[in-house]
């Protein structure tokens, strides 16, 4: 619609428009929000949240109508064949970019449930948005550090017991819950510091996924194995509004979930542990492999950054 106008232009009526959508629909969101408050059963909180999810499916609706209207975005998906509303997913993606997030809403909108994932607690006192968050029940994690949970191994149990707070209220309708295994964005800093394995990504967190997939028990129908290519190299959030992204790749892989890992005990069996994270190195192995892959198609240099600058 706004493809005639020259680039600043379409940038910022798309920044504007983003921003007034945002405020128009958070604004019923927070209303149905103060009601689910005050609504005494289950049921009918699970219903409030169902009408909280359905204003957030069109806030990125039309999120997702202005980037199409202000930017010429080539999308190259695959792998979506056979997808439901209706059911549950957990869905694992590697983390390249801030524009990860608008990306994988564009792709599943309503093709999944509304897709919620874990957030860093401080993002809670974002305006508007940390609030929307908490509104539509995202779980906010602490995220304590290697050296702090040596010093008090209690503040393990933080994270593990608001995974499975969330996973409660997740279970009384379809859900898709969205995990970033690497725990923070992909720079070639992070990855020389760990030492990762990988080629292309940081090494996989494992303990996340575990206590999902225990909490939410045989609900899920299916783990959604998403890889997230950018040809156009080091793009950021804002790039895709400002004309900066032409080309975005997504490749979509349906797995089973194996049931040893839905009835094991990854806290308190070394074997199940053990187990898990090696099927999940094998996992990301294969995502290595399908990136290489996805450089040569697109063209892609081994020296061209894949993120933004490093962050948290």
């Amino acid at each position: 619609m706004f493809h005639f106008l020259p680039r600043p232009v379409r940038t910022a009526i798309g920044i504007i428009g983003i921003v007034l959508n945002t405020l128009f629909w958070t604004t019923p969101l927070f209303i149905v929000t103060a009601i689910k408050l005050l609504t005494p059963s289950a049921e009918g909180r699970a219903k409030r949240a169902a009408t909280a999810a359905a204003f957030a499916q069109n806030w990125i609706g039309v999120n997702n109508w202005m980037i199409a209207n202000v930017q010429r975005v080539e999308w190259v998906v695959t792998g979506m064949e056979g997808l439901s509303t209706q059911h549950w997913y957990l869905v694992l993606s590697n983390h390249l970019s801030g524009l990860d997030i608008p990306v994988l809403q564009k792709v599943f909108h309503r093709r999944i449930p509304f897709m919620r994932f874990f957030l860093k607690k401080n993002l809670i006192w974002v305006p508007i948005l940390g609030q929307a968050w908490w509104a539509l029940d995202f779980p906010f994690m602490s995220r304590h550090s290697a050296e702090a949970v040596a010093r008090n191994p209690a503040l393990r149990m933080q994270d593990v017991e608001a995974t499975r707070e969330a996973c409660e209220k997740f279970k009384l309708l379809p859900t898709a819950i969205l995990n970033y295994v690497e725990g923070t964005r992909f720079t070639q800093a992070k990855h020389d510091a760990q030492n990762s394995p990988y080629r292309n990504l940081l090494k996989p967190k494992a303990g996340g996924i575990a206590f999902a997939l225990e909490a939410m028990g045989s609900r899920f129908t299916a783990l959604l194995d998403v890889t997230i290519f950018y040809p156009d190299g080091d793009v950021g959030l804002m790039d895709i509004v400002r004309g900066r992204v032409r080309k975005v790749v997504v490749h979509v892989q349906q797995r089973a979930i194996p049931s040893e890992f839905i009835e094991g005990d990854y806290m308190a069996s070394d074997e199940d542990r053990a187990h898990f994270r090696a099927w999940l190195a094998e996992l990301w192995s294969e995502k290595d492999a399908l990136i290489d892959e996805l450089k040569n198609q697109y063209g892609l240099t081994e020296t061209q950054p894949l993120a933004v600058a490093p962050s948290a």
